[in-house]
């Protein structure tokens, strides 16, 4: 099973720029990002990311996790709206999709998981953006996790790496 988790932040943590994640992208990101995804059995977002983010075509089923009635993305085919905290919606992600679910979900959801154990692999990409909204704190973040690889790609620092284990 592989639960990975992909964010893009600027250098300060920002998860956004002006409204969405666009703002603090890169292209090395993008295309990281699009190519990991088509080996999804699953992509995990919140209602917030499904209103704000183009996730109205996926190669992949998307999971919405929202407590709104109304599914943001009824124009794609492959898209559920689940009204489901976010531990329960990946044990349903996983036992309706198969084990290998992409978290590309908010802060709120993302470090929910990632608190709860329950996120294997954590792909960060770290732009040279700075002055953007909705911070996360980058140590924090990474103190759940040890670095497999790390490299820098047009001024994009990408970073993969796995779950601490429990000792």
């Amino acid at each position: 099973m592989a639960v990975i988790a992909t964010l893009v932040t600027g250098r300060d943590g920002s998860t956004s720029k002006d409204g969405t994640s666009a703002g603090v992208s890169s292209a090395a990101d993008r295309q990281s990002f699009l190519t990991r995804r088509r080996d999804a059995d699953c992509i995990l977002i919140g209602g917030n990311t499904a209103r704000i983010e183009p996730y109205h075509r996926t190669p992949v089923p998307v999971v919405v996790i929202s407590k709104s009635l109304i599914n943001p993305l009824a124009d794609n085919r492959l898209a559920h709206c689940w009204n489901l905290a976010p531990e329960p919606a990946l044990d349903r992600a996983i036992q309706t999709f198969g084990s290998r679910i992409h978290i590309e979900a908010g802060r709120t959801i993302l470090t929910q998981l990632i608190a709860a154990g329950r996120v294997d692999q954590l792909e960060l990409s770290i732009t040279e953006v700075v002055d953007g909204q909705n911070k996360i704190d980058l140590t924090t973040l990474l103190s759940h996790f040890t670095i497999d690889s790390e490299r820098i790609l047009d001024g994009t620092r990408m970073i993969s790496a796995s779950r601490k284990l429990e000792s």
